[in-house]
């Protein structure tokens, strides 16, 4: 059977467009479908072992993974609308394996930088309007290794101050406690003596109207102390989260205990911070070790 895609492919942006989608998705979808029916314009229809030789041509043509799987994508949406239609029997492009992203070691601040950044911060080295909020955010983020949406989470109730544990919400609303030690603890005594925030906000961290501070907020308030005082704008709240680990980690803490307090559900998620500490013990080693320079 033969079949002609331009046309069907300008349909289908004409749905999209009636669906109100965005002009970064719609050119994306233009980009991707044009090329694809370049490949196949002319000939039967693609059948899964032609899908197969079009993936491979991406790869030869050197495209990244992320743009492959981006094309791989919108294919794959094409062909529903092309099933919708009955313009096609059956939907080969989602028999393709979406190709793997490249494991990519997490970008990990060292344990002298990161106390450094978080000392001039406990200083007081810039002068901002609620100066022990943002240190116990530091403080925290560091000491506890929260994902910066479980920090902005907290609630009043999910502090034991006794005991120097937090109630973490992490992902799929799943529960652990987390200690914290004694910096984290002065930070959060100081905050909690200076926060102002209206009638029954139960949040921890409250922005200039008393209530609850958002995750971006504390991602600008990061990036803002980072840059200022280390001269870092690449600094982020999980690259504090990655250095909490890894550093652990460094110190002879074990994986099983480092995945609990991250609240990952796999351990193979956790190991990977083996590799960064391995990847910097090598470092050292080239860099000291008489035998190890080349």
């Amino acid at each position: 059977m033969s079949i002609s895609l331009s046309p069907l492919s300008e349909r289908f942006l004409d749905e999209l467009r009636r669906e109100n989608a965005s002009p970064h998705t719609l050119r994306n979808y233009s980009i991707d479908l044009r090329d694809f029916c370049a490949f196949f314009d002319g000939g039967a229809e693609p059948d899964l072992t032609a899908l197969r030789q079009w993936l491979s041509s991406l790869y030869e043509r050197g495209l990244a993974v992320t743009s492959i799987r981006r094309k791989l994508a919108s294919v794959r949406t094409f062909y529903q609308f092309l099933l919708r239609e009955g313009a096609v029997t059956s939907n080969p492009a989602k028999l393709l394996s979406t190709p793997k992203m490249p494991k990519r070691l997490p970008e990990v601040p060292g344990a002298e930088q990161t106390n450094r950044l978080l000392d001039d911060v406990a200083a007081g080295k810039l002068e901002r309007p609620f100066p022990e909020r943002d240190r116990a955010v530091f403080e925290i983020l560091y000491g506890c290794g929260l994902r910066v949406s479980e920090l902005a989470g907290l609630n009043l109730t999910d502090v034991d101050r006794t005991e120097r544990i937090l109630r973490v919400r992490g992902k799929g609303r799943k529960e652990r406690l987390v200690p914290y030690g004694s910096k984290a603890a002065e930070s959060i005594e100081l905050w909690l003596e200076a926060r102002r925030a209206k009638p029954g906000e139960p949040a921890v961290f409250v922005n200039h109207r008393g209530t609850r501070l958002s995750d971006r907020s504390m991602r600008t308030l990061v990036k803002l102390y980072s840059m200022l005082l280390a001269g870092d704008s690449s600094l982020h709240p999980h690259a504090l989260r990655h250095a909490f680990a890894t550093h652990l980690l460094a110190d002879g803490a074990d994986l099983r205990t480092i995945q609990e307090l991250l609240g990952h559900a796999q351990l193979s998620t956790t190991q990977r911070y083996t590799q960064v500490a391995l990847t910097d013990l090598m470092r050292v080693y080239d860099k000291a070790h008489p035998r190890g320079k080349g």
